[in-house]
């Protein structure tokens, strides 16, 4: 049949593209790699569950000098972590997302959260612990962010690697 021989042809020569392209993604995220594990704060942010070697170069690429923000309030306020006032006249405690932040930097703290919930631990419990609040999915990722945007601050502040002890509790 000369219709199946060429979209056998056809379906061959997708194939070898798609290997190719699969080649030239794993080459790009080695370099990726290499690139942010020559960054001198790379060692702390990789360091936090659910932060990996891509998703932490996403993050200097969408942060910038993370030193240029004078605290974690700061960051998370640039991701839209953080929900501004939309008060009026005798409404008040009426709040809501920014307009203005790096819609790149809250998808790397989102996705960030979203890896770190997926593990067995203090995120899964806090993440659960919003849930049981009555906050949807979305809304307890967020939180979740936020809560991690402190932890990554304190980490580099400190410089110091994370640990899921707290050097208080390892004293005690």
């Amino acid at each position: 049949m000369p219709g199946q021989d060429v979209a056998a042809s056809i379906v061959a020569d997708l194939a070898v593209q798609i290997l190719a392209i699969g080649a030239r993604i794993s080459d790009l995220d080695a370099r990726i790699t290499t690139t942010f594990r020559a960054h001198p704060q790379a060692e702390i942010i990789e360091s936090l569950p659910g932060m990996g070697p891509i998703l932490g170069a996403e993050l200097i690429t969408a942060a910038g000098d993370l030193s240029g923000y004078a605290n974690a309030g700061r960051l998370a306020s640039a991701a839209g972590l953080v929900p501004v006032p939309r008060d009026s006249g005798r409404r008040t405690g009426n709040l809501h997302r920014p307009m203005r932040y790096s819609r790149k930097l809250r998808r790397v703290f989102y996705l960030y959260a979203s890896a770190a919930m997926m593990r067995e631990g203090p995120n899964r419990a806090y993440y659960l612990k919003k849930r049981g609040q009555g906050l949807k999915h979305t809304q307890a990722l967020i939180a979740l962010a936020r809560r991690r945007v402190d932890v990554l601050w304190a980490l580099l502040r400190d410089n110091r690697l994370f640990e899921l002890d707290t050097p208080a509790a390892r004293t005690a």
